[in-house]
């Protein structure tokens, strides 16, 4: 695997008018690696993609790709594919003549075997020769992350690339970049689905307003930033309810509509308090039989700061 990182961004700077869009920000991407983009909307997260794509130029900061300084000329870096906006498809043309056509415009002669391949990665052999206007949006999707693959990018940039799929489809892409990263490509994708995020990075950076305002494991949502709310059943939901209640940091949340005697209760609590209980249970005999997030760190972390931003308009 390539040592050099994918991304090494510092101090990115990028204004539109007197809108700031991006704002001192810095972003690490390694190799082999997917990271998540996610942030409200208006949050920078188009903006960012766009000078990793070659689309626009920073106003300031430092920004390195696959080892390389980029400057002001909207050229696209060697080895870096993806899309922003989502994909750019000629609609009269079938899916294979869209790959021939967009690997001529790159200046190279794609060969059949390798668009075959590109399509097949991404679930499209049957409809190879089918138009892509009649393409859904999923089906698109997919033909844009084909497009991408012909390149064989060291570097793979996404947005919302599962607008559309369904859970066959979902998957199926998770798959293909699981595989991408796991061969060496950096990976950085833009979603606001928390599940696909979650799914498939080992870290992620959080924007608002142009601001970093997390960058790092997914773990550290949980340990680090706030209280979550957690879903707990246990083999005796009554003795497992008096024992949350009566533990340092943890406050049960049921809203009294269900009964001491059902199977599960909900509590909000950090991480140490949590720990906490789940040796109290055990030491009482009382069987864990799930412990799960009822929101998950990452959509928690998400919906706080869409909050955040409507108190302060």
């Amino acid at each position: 695997m390539d040592t050099l990182p994918a991304i090494r961004a510092r101090g990115i700077t990028k204004r539109f008018g007197d809108v700031i869009a991006l704002d001192g920000v810095d972003l690490d991407v390694a190799q082999g690696q997917v990271h998540g983009l996610a942030g409200p909307n208006g949050a920078g997260k188009t903006t960012l993609l766009g000078l990793l794509l070659g689309l626009a130029a920073a106003d300031g900061g430092r920004l390195e790709i696959l080892g390389t300084p980029v400057g002001r000329a909207l050229v696209a870096p060697e080895g870096v594919a993806g899309f922003v906006d989502g994909p750019g498809l000629y609609p009269s043309l079938t899916a294979r003549q869209n790959l021939a056509a967009l690997a001529a415009l790159r200046g190279r002669d794609a060969p059949a075997v390798g668009i075959d391949d590109a399509l097949g990665q991404v679930g499209l052999t049957d409809v190879a020769d089918d138009r892509a206007r009649g393409f859904s949006l999923g089906m698109r999707q997919r033909l844009g992350l084909a497009a991408a693959l012909l390149t064989k990018p060291r570097l793979l940039v996404l947005d919302e690339p599962s607008n559309g799929l369904d859970p066959a489809g979902k998957k199926h892409i998770h798959g293909v970049l699981s595989r991408l990263a796991a061969e060496g490509t950096g990976v950085v994708l833009s979603s606001h689905r928390m599940d696909d995020l979650e799914a498939l990075c080992s870290r992620v950076t959080i924007l608002a307003t142009g601001r970093v305002v997390f960058s790092g494991p997914l773990s550290r949502l949980a340990a680090e930033n706030r209280e979550l709310e957690y879903r707990v059943l246990t083999s005796d939901p009554r003795a497992a309810r008096e024992l949350a209640a009566g533990t340092t940091g943890i406050q049960v949340v049921d809203d009294g509509t269900t009964r001491p005697d059902e199977e599960g209760f909900a509590v909000r609590t950090l991480v140490p308090a949590l720990d906490e209980l789940v040796v109290r249970l055990v030491h009482a005999g009382i069987a864990l039989r799930e412990l799960a997030p009822v929101v998950s760190p990452l959509e928690a972390a998400f919906l706080a700061l869409t909050e955040q931003q409507e108190t302060v308009r």
